[in-house]
């Protein structure tokens, strides 16, 4: 690509920082904030609030086209970018944020949103940052030096277009894959009722009593290593499945000894007990793992209860309240086997739950093809910045 070359703020009209916001006000004026804006560059609005109006505003309001730089946050979070198409009233912005007003002859708002979504995904303004103590600053000036690539502006709104429909389609498969998560519970609910009071009246137990064994993961220190038999901590147990991303190993002799505690096998179901208390996963592996404390291991008496509509119980919103309390009641917040074992369980007859799994089983495969198509989307979206872009991160 042969684009011209110029300097970021030869092609900014204005780059001002907003005002520090006091006290919520009912009537105030809406104020945009830190946590307004998505690490994927997108604006919550379910979250704005209101502030006291500055004594002269008209300076301080968003302009449909402008991008918002967050110029000092945490060292991770520093240089998340949004570009701002309107809102239905006035709005201002706090002073965690740069205003980035393009000069709109020589360059569109879009084009510099993702052209600074790519720097903020490589780290480049990270590796701007002058580091306080708790957070992270990028200059005014230092982001204003910066070499930009400067296509013609017809080339940048095509450019633009293409990436914002290749997000779009993104957005629509994360939305369908939100929505088959939250499949299964609705189901749940609606055919078995709320676990606690048991409008169907259905038979009902604890947890211990229709488990051949509960129990959490080792309490010693694990020695781990950067290969081997995967060591299980709550962070890997998400609602509804075991998220394998960031995980610890351990050797096969640890695992011999952690194992002789805990040795999570197929159809077992693993709970977080430390941290985010009460995420639910099934174990729908063969392979052997291996668990530290922050996780429970649930083994159900399959006769009995069938691991799907376990699942689905421990996931109520009734129980997870319930184990939130029980933790909370501790000097520290970790769920504790007792509690467990003392979580209320319904028992409908097995048929009924057998049938329930074999709808749950088809809502994840259908997650599983939406998944892969969403990785998909993912890869082509990363491929057509990377081709827009080429090599431009900042520096």
């Amino acid at each position: 690509m042969n684009w011209q070359y110029v300097r970021l703020g030869d092609v900014i009209a204005e780059a001002r920082p907003g005002f520090a916001s006091g006290s919520d006000v009912s009537d105030g004026i809406a104020q945009l904030r830190m946590n307004n804006l998505t690490r994927d560059g997108k604006l919550d609005w379910s979250k704005v609030r209101r502030v006291d109006l500055p004594k002269k505003v008209d300076h301080l309001l968003l302009a449909p086209g402008d991008v918002l730089f967050n110029a000092t946050n945490s060292p991770d979070l520093v240089g998340k970018t949004a570009f701002f198409d309107g809102f239905h009233e006035p709005i201002t912005f706090s002073n965690h944020f740069l205003r980035l007003r393009p000069i709109q002859e020589k360059l569109d708002g879009k084009f510099l949103a993702h052209w600074m979504h790519k720097q903020f995904e490589s780290g480049a303004f990270q590796r701007m940052c002058k580091q306080w103590v708790n957070q992270a600053t990028v200059s005014r000036d230092l982001l204003l030096s910066l070499d930009f690539p400067l296509p013609p502006l017809d080339e940048q709104q095509r450019i633009a277009a293409i990436l914002d429909q290749a997000e779009k389609l993104r957005a629509m498969r994360r939305v369908a894959i939100d929505l088959l998560d939250q499949l299964p519970q609705a189901i749940f609910l609606e055919q078995f009722g709320d676990p606690v009071s048991n409008p169907h009246g259905w038979a009902s137990g604890t947890l211990s009593e229709i488990a051949l064994q509960i129990t959490d993961g080792e309490h010693q220190t694990p020695k781990r290593q950067a290969l081997g038999i995967k060591l299980l901590s709550a962070r890997n147990v998400k609602d509804g499945y075991l998220d394998f991303s960031d995980v610890d190993h351990v050797s096969d002799d640890e695992y011999a000894r952690i194992s002789k505690r805990c040795d999570p096998k197929r159809g077992d179901i693993l709970i977080s007990c430390s941290g985010t208390i009460g995420r639910v996963a099934p174990v729908a592996v063969d392979e052997p793992l291996s668990l530290v404390r922050s996780a429970a291991l649930v083994r159900p008496k399959l006769a009995v209860i069938d691991t799907p509509f376990l699942v689905e119980v421990l996931r109520t919103p009734a129980l997870r309240r319930r184990m939130v309390q029980r933790a909370n009641a501790s000097s520290q917040a970790n769920l504790f086997q007792n509690q467990i074992r003392e979580l209320p369980v319904i028992l409908p007859p097995i048929k009924l739950q057998h049938e329930f799994g074999v709808r749950i089983e088809s809502i994840r495969r259908s997650k599983v093809v939406h998944q892969s198509a969403f990785d998909e989307l993912n890869a082509l979206f990363a491929a057509l910045r990377a081709h827009s872009f080429g090599g431009t991160d900042a520096g």
